[in-house]
């Protein structure tokens, strides 16, 4: 697949791209690597279309980037903490018999608890105050990323994205800040392949198989839209959260959030009812719901 780089400003008035080294041809056994060599054997390259230039983003699009890639490095922590917390827990048999953990009451519950030994008391309020530094620095990170969004270029298209059923904020400035302008891919088709949702493939004569997804690209963007896929195992329904997220949207943008509603809704039901394990329906409809998003962007103008 071949994704069109942003062209950096060179001062000699030049168009530069960047290339993946790894993504390069090169023939088995060349062992002769010469600057000049390599200028030709790049200028033959990228004139026969055999090279594929990378998107390199502006420095504010990175640094958003790396604001949401703490913000999952911290929430990866605090499921950590919290997994260790219930595995001591579990092995002094003490069970939380709530409906909900880590709610106000699971809160209180842990407060009451007293291990049997010292020692182990300590391990336990060590890592109860561990999950909750984890979650004031997850909360800290998101405000801080709701903050920084107001002003980045990409806001618009942010906004108009949360008109999907299942994408909120965090959901919408991960795939944005991860991917860039979503626009830069001619087709839907691209950015399923860019996002690694596509069926891999081994074909020969009249036989065709297809395997599991290739999982390429993007990891980051990949895993919030699978999260985000799971909204749409219920039926097709405006509830009062997304009317208010699409309050100030467009009539195009919201037309075509309740086509996706209507599709993928529809379709979750269809891949049920064949059988279908519910882990394969949801890579499924998070591959279609990434052309809505597309076609969401492509609708939705950015500031000049």
């Amino acid at each position: 697949m071949r994704v069109l780089a942003v062209s950096l400003p060179d001062p000699k008035g030049l168009t530069c791209f960047v290339v993946a080294p790894s993504l390069i041809p090169r023939r088995p056994g060349d062992r002769v690597k010469t600057d000049k060599r390599d200028a030709i054997t790049l200028a033959r390259l990228l004139r026969a279309g055999d090279v594929t230039p990378v998107y390199v983003p502006a420095t504010a699009d990175e640094a958003i980037r790396d604001l949401a890639r703490a913000r999952e490095d911290a929430l990866s922590d605090l499921n950590a903490a919290r997994f260790r917390l219930k595995a001591l827990l579990l092995r002094n048999d003490i069970r939380y018999a709530g409906r909900a953990n880590w709610s106000a009451e699971h809160v209180r519950f842990l407060a009451r608890l007293v291990l049997p030994t010292p020692a182990q008391q300590i391990v336990f309020q060590e890592y109860v105050r561990t999950v909750s530094e984890r979650t004031e620095l997850l909360h800290r990170l998101e405000q801080e990323l709701l903050e920084q969004a107001k002003t980045w270029r990409f806001c618009p298209v942010i906004e108009a994205l949360q008109a999907l059923r299942g994408v909120q904020f965090t959901v919408a400035i991960t795939t944005v800040a991860e991917l860039g302008d979503l626009t830069r891919f001619d087709t839907p088709r691209q950015l399923m392949s860019y996002l690694g949702l596509t069926p891999s493939e081994y074909s020969s004569g009249e036989r065709r198989r297809l395997g599991g997804i290739t999982k390429a690209g993007n990891g980051h963007a990949r895993r919030v839209l699978v999260e985000a896929a799971k909204a749409y195992r219920h039926r097709p329904k405006i509830s009062e959260a997304i009317q208010a997220r699409q309050q100030d949207l467009s009539q195009a943008v919201r037309d075509i959030a309740w086509r996706a509603q209507v599709r993928l809704c529809g379709r979750y039901r269809r891949l049920l009812a064949r059988g279908k394990h519910p882990n394969t329906i949801t890579v499924a409809i998070a591959r279609e719901l990434a052309a809505f998003m597309w076609a969401i962007a492509k609708v939705q103008p950015l500031p000049a």
